[in-house]
């Protein structure tokens, strides 16, 4: 498809895929001649992707370009790929960890540690806190103990395995997707679109339980 006809599809004004396209968000067309190049399925789903980070997201350009570069670093493995690609995504403001002799950070670390190895998480013990998530995990269990809400691992333990459920479900689907690099795109895409309908719909099973259990 020429440039116009990308821009009909996608619902993208001509100007924004030529910005998307000179900050290297969309790579080059293939040239058909000096001054005319032909754009496929692939540019498609990478505009639409761009777009899903910028307009859902919020995400500034030069984290989508990173994100993009880790998406398309083909010297990754799948794992590494993925896990390089959402941790240069945003992430939700962490509470402080405070300081390292902080006793509640000190339970907190212990708590994961604990939680991580009675769940058999060994690749995400190996990364610990280079992990956002692991470091955010971390904070927030802290900070729910300084404020009188502490929790333990057989607390955690039932979200967990749920989580590993929801985990495995989302892999099986992306898996799906023929190349690692539209299986990467996905990730990504879950990540910025799909997590807020995980968040809404604990919220409206927990009013449905609510409701079951005790009435109007």
């Amino acid at each position: 498809m020429r440039l116009a006809d990308l821009s009909e599809i996608s619902g993208v004004s001509l100007a924004t895929i030529k910005y998307y396209l000179r900050e290297g968000l969309l790579p080059p067309g293939r040239l058909v001649n000096a001054t005319q190049a032909e754009y496929d399925e692939s540019h498609l789903r990478r505009l639409r992707l761009v777009r899903a980070m910028i307009q859902v997201g919020r995400i500034p350009v030069a984290t989508v370009r990173e994100v993009l570069s880790h998406i398309d670093d083909d010297s990754l493995g799948l794992t590494l790929r993925l896990g390089a690609a959402l941790w240069a995504l945003p992430h939700p403001t962490e509470p402080a960890l405070g300081p390292a002799d902080d006793p509640s950070t000190t339970d907190a670390r212990k708590l994961v540690d604990d939680l991580l190895a009675r769940l058999g998480w060994a690749h995400v013990r190996e990364v610990g806190e280079l992990s956002p998530a692991h470091r955010a995990l971390i904070a927030a269990l802290a900070t729910l103990g300084r404020l009188g809400y502490p929790l333990d691992a057989d607390d955690l333990l039932p979200y967990a395995r749920t989580m590993a459920q929801a985990a495995a479900y989302d892999l099986d689907r992306m898996e799906a997707l023929p190349t690692p690099q539209e299986q990467a795109e996905y990730a990504v895409a879950a990540a910025v679109l799909f997590e807020p309908v995980l968040l809404n719909l604990r919220r409206l099973a927990q009013s449905e339980e609510s409701g079951r259990r005790y009435g109007v």
